[in-house]
C-alpha cells in the first residue's frame, strides 16, 4: 500500500470523526448523541478504510502505534500531518453548515475543561480515557490474534469514554480532534491539555501492550 493512499485514508477517516463530533454538539444533541456520533464515526471510517491505513485517525493512536514499534517515525510524522489536516478540514465544514451565533455559542465543539476542573485533572482524564482506547486499538486490531471487530470495539471505547468523560474534560482523546475546531474557531483555552493527555495515554498504552501484555500477538 503507497504511503498516500495511507495519508488519504487518515484524512478522510479524520475528517469524518471532527465533522461528525462538532455537528453534534453544534445540534445540541446531548451527551449521548454526542458520544453516539463520534463512536459511529469511528467505527464506520475504520471499519471501511483501516485495512488501507489502520484506522488510527488521531495523533494519540499514531504515537501509540509507532511507541509500539508498529509504524515508522517517518510515517508516523506523516500520518499526524494528514490527520491535523484532516481536523481542520472538517471544522471547516461544520462552520460552514452552521449559523455564526450557534457555532459560537458551541465554540464549535470545542473540547473544553468542565466548570472547576484544573488542567491537572484535565490531563489525568484525557490520560486515562486515551490508554483505555489505545489499549483496545492494540487488542482489537493491531494484536494479529485480534477479533475482526476493531471498528466495532474502538467506536464503542470512544463512546464509553465521552459518556464517562464528556463532563470533565471534553473528552477528546485525540489532538487532531481539538486542533482543528480550535484553529478555525480560535478557542484554544488549555488546549496543551488535549496533547499531553492523550499523547503520554497512548505512548504507555502502546509501550504496555507491545512489549508486555500482548507481546505475543504484536511482535509474532
Amino acid at each position: 500500500m503507497k504511503l498516500s493512499q495511507k495519508l488519504t485514508a487518515e484524512f478522510i477517516g479524520t475528517f469524518t470523526l471532527i465533522f461528525a463530533g462538532v455537528c453534534s454538539i453544534c445540534a445540541n444533541a446531548g451527551l449521548v448523541g454526542i458520544a453516539l456520533a463520534h463512536g459511529l464515526a469511528l467505527a464506520v471510517m475504520i471499519t471501511s478504510m483501516g485495512h488501507v491505513s489502520g484506522g488510527h485517525y488521531n495523533p494519540a493512536v499514531t504515537a501509540g502505534v509507532l511507541a509500539g514499534g508498529k509504524i515508522s517515525p517517518s510515517d508516523a510524522v506523516a500520518y499526524i500531518v494528514a490527520q491535523l489536516l484532516g481536523g481542520v478540514v472538517g471544522a471547516l465544514a461544520a462552520k460552514s453548515v452552521f449559523p455564526e451565533t450557534v457555532v459560537q455559542s458551541a465554540m464549535l465543539g470545542t473540547p473544553m475543561l468542565g466548570p472547576g476542573v484544573t488542567m491537572a485533572t484535565g490531563i489525568l482524564m484525557e490520560f486515562i480515557m486515551t490508554f483505555f482506547l489505545v489499549t483496545v486499538v492494540f487488542g482489537s486490531a493491531v494484536d494479529n490474534r485480534a477479533p475482526k471487530l476493531g471498528g466495532l470495539l474502538i467506536g464503542l471505547t470512544v463512546t464509553m469514554d465521552i459518556l464517562a468523560g464528556g463532563s470533565i474534560s471534553g473528552a477528546s482523546m485525540n489532538p487532531a480532534r481539538t486542533f482543528g475546531p480550535a484553529l478555525v474557531g480560535g478557542y484554544w483555552d488549555n488546549h496543551i491539555v488535549y496533547w499531553i493527555g492523550p499523547v503520554l495515554g497512548g505512548v504507555i498504552a502502546g509501550l504496555l501492550y507491545a512489549k508486555f501484555t500482548g507481546k505475543e500477538g504484536v511482535t509474532a
